[in-house]
């Protein structure tokens, strides 16, 4: 009974804050960033799946996965944030399992951009024997083991939590206010989990670009300005800078989140800012840069367009 008392109250609160700034408007920009992202990542996908080189290259694995890791946190982003836009009442369950799948599709994604950077050291360490370590087979084993690393601890926390009454409706529904309130019962459990996989993602791409560095500094490939290895360098630490940031901003949200001296405003302010636009921002990057970066994939998109027009012209014809 008190659980779901501090639920309805720390919702309507939420929801009062949400109306006085008039922070449903961010709907908009989310909306549209994720329509534009949806459009991108499922011709993609389509391009790596329907290529057998590409679906044999453990690099095109790891770029599916991501973007389909990131289709299933917009969609499920979007759904949350139209919801508590148009004020729709969530039952607590539903937004309890909302909330797990969606932080397993953001650690996901953070675990995949993680194991791109790996598996690029090991194609410049072992060029020689880089087939054999990661056949296809091996990568998609590793792939179902992110998955299910991801999903193991936010499932954990939904099924072990203290339980509120499932058919509890609440005004809003957000990751920040389920973990926060699970956090309540499991703070250190909550913050050494994020803070020790952030921390080893961390250093293991340092480490790996690093030693990338080192092993190909007489090779000559970064002494042109603009050379391919740098610019390829710059775009994907900014596109890891923009993955991991939110993450950070997040596991901020959770400290001041029942911090007395934090004015509400200034949480909802920050959570909805976070949510509907830094998250956004690597989402709407990744498609572009990986069509754009990886030649097989801009190939074979082109001729995927190509082909198109054929057909379309001799349908016409």
């Amino acid at each position: 009974m008190a659980s779901s008392v501090l639920i309805t109250n720390l919702t309507q609160e939420w929801v009062e804050s949400l109306r006085r700034w008039h922070l449903e408007l961010f709907f908009i920009p989310t909306t549209v960033v994720t329509l534009a992202t949806m459009l991108a990542n499922p011709v993609l996908l389509t391009c790596i799946f329907l290529s057998r080189a590409l679906r044999q290259e453990t690099r095109y694995l790891l770029v599916a996965n991501t973007l389909t890791a990131d289709m299933l946190f917009l969609i499920l982003n979007l759904a949350t944030v139209i919801c508590n836009a148009v004020k729709v009442h969530i039952p607590w369950l539903v937004c309890e399992l909302v909330t797990a799948v969606t932080i397993t599709a953001y650690c996901c994604a953070i675990l995949t951009v993680t194991l791109m950077v790996v598996d690029t050291y090991a194609a410049v360490r072992w060029p020689l024997h880089y087939r054999d370590i990661l056949p296809p087979a091996r990568t998609h084993r590793i792939l179902a083991g992110v998955w299910l690393l991801a999903a193991v601890y936010p499932f954990t926390l939904v099924i072990t939590m203290e339980r509120v009454n499932p058919h509890e409706k609440v005004p809003v529904c957000l990751v920040l206010v389920s973990l926060g309130f699970i956090q309540a019962h499991n703070m250190v459990g909550t913050h050494i989990y994020f803070f020790v996989a952030a921390l080893i993602c961390t250093i293991l791409i340092f480490y790996c670009y690093i030693r990338l560095y080192m092993v190909t500094r007489t090779q000559g490939i970064w002494q042109s300005r603009f050379s391919r290895a740098r610019v390829t360098l710059l775009a994907h630490g900014i596109l890891l800078l923009l993955y991991f940031v939110p993450g950070f901003v997040f596991t901020l949200e959770l400290f001041l989140f029942h911090r007395e001296d934090i004015s509400q405003d200034v949480r909802v302010w920050v959570s909805t800012v976070n949510m509907c636009v830094f998250m956004l921002l690597p989402r709407a990057f990744a498609p572009y840069l990986y069509g754009l970066r990886y030649r097989e994939l801009s190939d074979t998109l082109m001729q995927l367009l190509h082909r198109h027009r054929r057909l379309s012209q001799t349908t016409i014809s």
